[in-house]
């Protein structure tokens, strides 16, 4: 992965760019598959052949990463206790579920809750 401001070679964890310290996927002067400079306007680069899009259009429909369809599914059978918070990375969330599921019983609702602010994209990943 290359960075779209400055072309400088990326690793896929970073959130910004070391070297120009713009966050990824912003910027429109270089490639992110090769690195290579590319016009403000292309549609593809003319180097690798690989479509040019913005982060926010590549992370559409995505919760950290995991397809929103798949993660509905998960939190409507499984989101009582927590699976699908373990899938998109919210190891105390998911902790919190399976506690509550064997104490009270109410992480059945908190799967509701998630699960229809999946299907609204309103659901906000809490990593930690």
């Amino acid at each position: 992965m290359f960075c779209r401001n400055c072309g400088e070679e990326m690793n896929e964890n970073q959130a910004i760019c070391l070297k120009c310290g713009v966050a990824i996927g912003n910027g429109k002067s270089y490639c992110s598959n090769c690195g290579c400079s590319v016009k403000d306007n292309a549609a593809v680069c003319l180097n690798c052949g690989c479509k040019i899009e913005d982060e926010k259009t590549a992370q559409a429909g995505k919760l950290n990463g995991q397809d929103k369809w798949t993660m509905a599914i998960v939190c409507f059978f499984l989101g009582g206790i927590g699976i699908h918070n373990f899938m998109m990375g919210e190891k105390k969330r998911g902790i919190t579920k399976i506690v509550l599921c064997f104490l009270c019983g109410i992480s059945g609702i908190l799967a509701l809750i998630d699960f229809i602010q999946i299907l609204t994209d309103n659901y906000q990943v809490k990593l930690g």
